[in-house]
């Protein structure tokens, strides 16, 4: 069934199903875990995004390592229902209509949520206006801007529209749909926009309804745009309101995230502490972010837990008592999942990967400051490693943006060392990084590579993933894994954690950190996989007991209604289902 929802979840990218495009990474599928614990745990919650047409982008890899970028088809009406109900809002001085497409994120117990996807592609619409809703993070200045007034506000109508009147809470994960704040405002005057003054009261009524999640740790990485683009596509009167919330020229998005919303929060200890520095004019909160058990949890590992722990689809925290587990059934289901990924890297790639090797899987946004080919960057000292220490292979996938030369670069540089190191040390690049392909990655590695440049890493997810199958970390101490790391039983560190997590790390630390990395895996992880088993089978337990019982969404959301909604809402167990639903 479907609740009326007392928290309103905007999101520009939601990864709800492998097969829906409308995800480019870690943020989508944050959110989509997200809606599949508030569901579980039956919380009363509804969702906007925008329907990607053509997704993010299909990615293509040639000869040369060079990305290439395809829009992406997929057959909507497949996963979709789409609603009679139409809004408008007006952008470039005309009105741009929207149609809505339905997805029901369903529970463990039946409880269902629902997720509404906005559609610009109606004939109605000017040719230029139909294509606004298609492209994630796609376009100029222009079509972004479009894009976020069509989330906030456009999602705001079309919630209204729906029948939803009642909302508590506006959650913004992101500060895409910043422009909620204005829409919001607007419906507490009781005339049209600018004629009627506004009052402190209606301002911070605003600011108590709207909850902010801050995933960037930069400055440069928050959404501006130039003030005369704002008055071309708001529109001089709804471009004014901006000055309630904000005395920049130019419209930071963040920023009026931040001045709108009551409740602020970065996305781990770490975060807050740089989003402290960032923002110093804000009280920021830390909420770390987590996974959805069930969704990352591979076949071998589920059938695992339901021998031994029976509780675990319904309680995250019951991983807690993975400690129990014989750590040969562990390797064993380890086993299993390890298999598939060799036979799928193997049959994809003709990388000749074997079950028996030491296998480091590396899988995120290509990025610069994630540092993609850190681990590859001194092939002398990997062939020494291999030769004395015991054979590796390596694994990476991860989309560049479009415009993004150096994350291109760095895929680019992975084909180079493919092609030095052939018939030494296999390494490999899988394309399409997706939601299905990060299930196979995360549970099939043996050990998860995770090597940003601190402190530029907010959180990161893909480590709890791996956690949940017992794939322990080689990371370095940023982002999540500061509070996950202990050494030689939830993984192992690269490098030593900075004395402030505030601050730029000096140019010059990715041959430090590399040299470092090519350490513990020489002296201490290789070693540890190879001579003793037993050893490394439990950190893979206390992986899973220690981070997989913590970081998950289940325990984010219960924090987040806890903390950020304040609605006297508990997460609790979802009722048993019963033998007539």
């Amino acid at each position: 069934m479907l609740a009326e929802p007392l928290v309103a979840y905007f999101s520009m990218e939601i990864g709800l199903d492998p097969s829906i495009p409308t995800y480019a990474g870690g943020l989508g599928v944050l959110a989509g875990d997200t809606l599949r614990s508030a569901a579980d745990l039956e919380v009363p919650l509804v969702a906007v995004t925008l329907l990607h047409r053509t997704g993010y982008f299909y990615q293509r890899i040639d000869g040369e390592g060079r990305q290439q970028e395809e829009p992406v088809s997929w057959p909507i009406d497949d996963f979709l229902e789409l609603l009679p109900t139409r809004v408008g809002i007006e952008l470039l001085g005309r009105r741009v209509s929207l149609a809505c497409w339905r997805y029901r994120v369903q529970g463990i117990s039946g409880f269902e949520l629902p997720v509404y996807l906005l559609d610009a592609d109606l004939q109605e619409n000017e040719p230029s206006d139909r294509r606004l809703t298609d492209s994630l993070y796609g376009g100029n200045e222009e079509y972004r801007l479009c894009q976020e007034a069509l989330l906030g506000l456009g999602g705001l109508a079309m919630l209204r529209a729906l029948g939803h009147h009642e909302i508590a809470r506006y959650h913004l994960n992101e500060g895409h749909a910043a422009l909620i704040v204005l829409g919001l405002l607007e419906e507490r005057l009781a005339t049209p926009v600018g004629a009627a003054s506004i009052t402190q009261e209606q301002i911070d009524s605003v600011r108590e309804a709207c909850v902010f999640t801050t995933h960037t740790p930069v400055p440069v990485g928050h959404d501006q745009f130039a003030p005369e683009l704002v008055e071309r596509v708001l529109g001089p009167s709804l471009s004014r309101r901006l000055e309630l919330f904000t005395h920049q020229r130019e419209l930071n998005m963040t920023d009026l995230a931040l001045r709108g919303s009551g409740y602020v929060n970065g996305v781990a200890m770490s975060h807050w502490e740089v989003s402290r520095n960032h923002f110093p004019d804000y009280k920021v909160h830390a909420i770390t972010n987590g996974v959805h058990v069930r969704t990352w949890a591979s076949p071998p590992f589920q059938t695992l837990f339901d021998r031994w722990l029976p509780d675990w689809r319904r309680d995250s925290l019951s991983l807690r008592y993975a400690i129990r587990i014989p750590c040969d059934e562990i390797w064993k289901a380890h086993a299993e999942a390890k298999r598939a990924l060799v036979e799928t890297v193997n049959r994809e790639s003709n990388a000749g990967f074997d079950l028996n090797v030491l296998t480091l899987g590396f899988a995120r946004r290509a990025t610069a400051y994630k540092r993609m080919a850190l681990a590859v960057s001194d092939l002398e000292r990997l062939r020494k490693i291999a030769k004395g220490s015991g054979r590796i292979q390596l694994v990476f996938a991860g989309k560049a943006h479009p415009r993004d030369a150096s994350g291109k670069e760095q895929i680019r540089l992975l084909r180079q060392v493919h092609e030095a190191l052939r018939g030494e040390i296999p390494v490999t690049f899988l394309p399409n990084h997706d939601m299905g392909l990060a299930r196979l990655l995360c549970a099939g590695s043996d050990v998860w590579l995770n090597t940003p440049l601190p402190p530029l890493e907010a959180s990161g997810t893909s480590g709890m993933k791996a956690a949940v199958n017992g794939v322990p970390s080689l990371s370095v101490l940023d982002g999540w894994f500061v509070e996950g790391h202990i050494e030689d039983h939830t993984g192992w560190s690269i490098g030593e954690e900075p004395g402030s997590r505030a601050r730029q790390r000096p140019e010059g630390d990715d041959a430090a950190d590399a040299r470092a990395l090519y350490d513990k895996l020489e002296q201490v992880v290789v070693p540890c996989f190879y001579q003793t088993p037993e050893r490394f089978q439990r950190v893979m337990r206390s992986t899973i007991s220690i981070n997989g019982s913590f970081y998950n969404s289940d325990r984010m959301l219960a924090q987040y209604l806890r903390s950020a909604y304040r609605l006297g809402l508990t997460a609790r167990p979802p009722r048993e289902r019963s033998a007539s639903s």
